[in-house]
């Protein structure tokens, strides 16, 4: 598996899946056309493209071009570099029927494929990427965000406090705390909110 420093982001949950197989990596999704109108996942693509910079990888249909311009948009220039897959046509195995366009998107390319259009755009390969925070599951459960009666109350008003999108997993949320604040940032969040 290889590693990579900066955040890669895809449209959707499959490309995530496919790309999480062959690199070690944070990943972020757009949701598709939900980054449009979704604040909060906006902030979070600004803050880590701020912290370990953007790599962005959507399919190469219209609607991923669509994307990719909103998202040059927003992230300052510097801070997002492009990865680009090539036009193959067919269909994705969980697909009944091609895309409208009838390509392939992140999802069904090769690993190679990615890994070369990741090398393409400029991706840092690294011995060891360490988060910002060292915030692991454990310091979910002792800081009552995780395991406790109240605990998704708690981190709902954590996400709200701190701008980040409110449907985020207890993992992910631990993914993007690392990619942007550290353990001890983490405790005075928290103290703000008591």
């Amino acid at each position: 598996m290889v590693k990579i420093r900066e955040v890669i982001v895809v449209e959707g949950r499959y490309d995530k899946n496919t790309l999480s197989q062959i690199v070690d990596a944070t990943i972020l999704q757009t949701n598709g056309f939900g980054v449009f109108k979704d604040k909060a996942q906006q902030k979070l693509l600004r803050e880590a493209a701020k912290k370990r910079g953007l790599i962005l990888l959507t399919d190469s249909d219209g609607a991923g071009f669509v994307i990719r311009n909103f998202l040059k948009g927003l992230i300052p220039t510097g801070q997002m570099k492009q990865a680009y897959i090539p036009d193959i046509y067919g269909k994705e195995r969980r697909k009944d029927a091609p895309g409208k366009e009838g390509k392939l998107g992140v999802e069904g390319m090769k690993p190679e494929v990615l890994l070369e259009a990741l090398r393409k755009a400029g991706a840092t390969m690294e011995d060891g990427v360490q988060p910002c925070g060292q915030i692991t599951k454990a310091d979910f459960m002792e800081l009552g965000l995780s395991g406790g009666a109240d605990a998704s109350q708690k981190r709902a008003a954590l996400l709200r406090h701190l701008g980040l999108p409110e449907r985020m997993s207890a993992n992910a949320m631990v993914s993007a705390l690392n990619l942007l604040y550290t353990r001890q940032e983490l405790e005075v969040f928290l103290k703000e909110l008591e």
